[in-house]
């Protein structure tokens, strides 16, 4: 009894890897022609796993395994925010896929086993437990991008990804280990408190190897981000996978990062604030200037999309440098706000995209209004969402990180991520000037798959609703920030 009591805090993390087990078997053994039984299966597992979140929830902080893994407030809505952006990954990608031969299994159980990194890495409060996460998740994005294996843009895409993510890996793992040395534990709570007790005593060689830690730990943390200047693999990697692999990365794994840099930062290592806060200030900063800029330039959407990513992350990074529960809560905010906004534009791309034709240039959106002017509105919410114009949730998401960084006195910082802002504005209303004002260089028909055209209307209609009434989301962040990483 005593160890089904230890179990039940992970039995969503239990029976999903049951699941992805079936998943695979079931494949291999049920004849089907559309993959249509083993999509089932997945998004059931998905569903089910939401109600064995909810279900298993308890009040305050439960730990389990020795302290490697927590329940908390905070892993339970991210959990849950994060079935629902891979449930609708992918609804969004079952046609798109299935048109180019890739809707596989391998394709299903890959995004089942990168869910799951994802949950562990939401609920690590241990160095180990957050690298295992992390390198699940990698390694099944990495082989979900190679997935096209005749594409030799795809395989080159994947190659980058590869070697990059394993150099940040090795950063992150040698910056562990310094920490490691330093404190000798590796559970974030026990790290945050030999810190602690290591600055009131005079340590002077500790101190040194904590800083260089950090500094890895960080480099580990902004790669995984993809803020500037560990941003090179970003825009190759969403240029080259296929669409639906481009919305699945650009998607619920920031809600992992998000719950990893909190971790991390937040909670083991809240004594070094002052140092982080520093580095964050110049990633944030870097990450805003050149994932605006250079996005003016791009002609392809993904790749501009890509770089608004890395602008996005820099907006996010200021949440966790204004701290206490407003930064870290609108940082959050930000998080989801960022994700809904992501699966709606990639999956318009999917939609407007068939056969031997990816819909991914600017000039592809030419002329949408006239093709299908409710496409076109609701691509023209989601960029607004994007650009940060009232009354889309975009606008909150901005107002609330730049709030809380005023609050904390980073007045300067509020007026360079303001001006930043407004350069990225351009590109995204480039978009709207192009839907609506050009002449339509293709006038092939839209196909429209009714899940496919509802799920975007939800989407488009999502980002409007939440950004009228805004309150019930940033609350339900700020609680579960406020439960989670501050009561330790």
């Amino acid at each position: 009894m005593d160890l089904m009591t230890n179990l039940m805090p992970a039995s969503a993390e239990i029976f999903l890897l049951v699941m992805a087990c079936v998943t695979l078997i079931a494949d291999v053994l049920i004849k089907q022609g559309d993959r249509s039984f083993t999509f089932g299966l997945v998004i059931f597992t998905l569903i089910a796993c939401a109600l064995i979140t909810v279900g298993t929830h308890e009040n305050g902080v439960v730990y389990v395994f020795h302290g490697m893994f927590v329940d908390d407030l905070m892993s339970d809505v991210l959990k849950l925010f994060t079935y629902v952006a891979v449930i609708m990954m992918l609804v969004y990608s079952r046609l798109y896929l299935t048109v180019r031969g890739l809707f596989s299994g391998e394709f299903m159980v890959l995004t089942l086993f990168a869910m799951l990194g994802m949950m562990v890495m939401i609920s690590a409060n241990h160095f180990l437990t957050l690298y295992l996460g992390l390198e699940l998740l990698s390694l099944s994005l990495y082989a979900l991008v190679a997935l096209q294996r005749d594409s030799a843009i795809a395989t080159e895409a994947a190659m980058k990804y590869f070697i990059l993510g394993a150099l940040a890996s090795g950063l992150l793992l040698y910056g562990m280990s310094m920490l490691y040395g330093a404190t000798g534990s590796l559970q974030l709570g026990a790290v945050s408190h030999a810190i602690q007790s290591g600055m009131t005593q005079s340590g002077g060689a500790n101190k040194t190897l904590l800083v260089f830690g950090l500094v890895f730990v960080v480099s580990g943390l902004a790669f995984k981000l993809g803020v500037v200047p560990f941003h090179m693999w970003l825009p190759d990697v969403y240029h080259g996978a296929p669409t639906a692999m481009t919305m699945l990365i650009g998607s619920a794994p920031k809600f992992a990062a998000f719950a990893f840099v909190a971790r991390i930062l937040v909670e083991g290592l809240q004594p070094l604030e002052h140092q982080w806060s520093g580095m964050l200030i110049i990633l944030a900063i870097a990450s805003m200037a050149l994932g605006n800029i250079t996005a003016i330039a791009q002609t392809n959407l993904k790749r501009m999309f890509a770089y608004s990513t890395i602008a996005h992350m820099g907006f996010l990074l200021l949440g966790f440098i204004s701290g206490g529960i407003e930064g870290y809560g609108s940082a959050m905010f930000y998080a989801v706000v960022y994700v809904l906004m992501s699966l709606g534009a990639f999956g318009m791309i999917m939609l407007l995209s068939r056969e031997g034709f990816e819909a991914d240039a600017l000039s592809d959106f030419k002329g949408l209004n006239q093709r299908s002017p409710w496409l076109a509105f609701m691509m023209l919410l989601l960029m607004f969402s994007m650009a940060g114009v009232p009354p889309t949730v975009g606008f909150y998401a901005k107002f609330s990180v730049l709030n809380a960084v005023v609050q904390t006195g980073h007045i300067w910082l509020a007026v360079v991520a303001v001006l930043f802002s407004l350069i990225g504005a351009f590109y995204y209303l480039r978009i709207v000037k192009l839907m609506y004002f050009d002449a339509p260089e293709s006038h092939a028909p839209i196909i429209f798959a009714p899940d496919t055209t509802l799920l975007v209307s939800v989407n488009g209609f999502g980002v409007l609703l939440l950004g009228l009434l805004p309150g019930t989301l940033m609350s339900v962040c700020a609680v579960s920030v406020q439960q989670s990483l501050l009561l330790h």
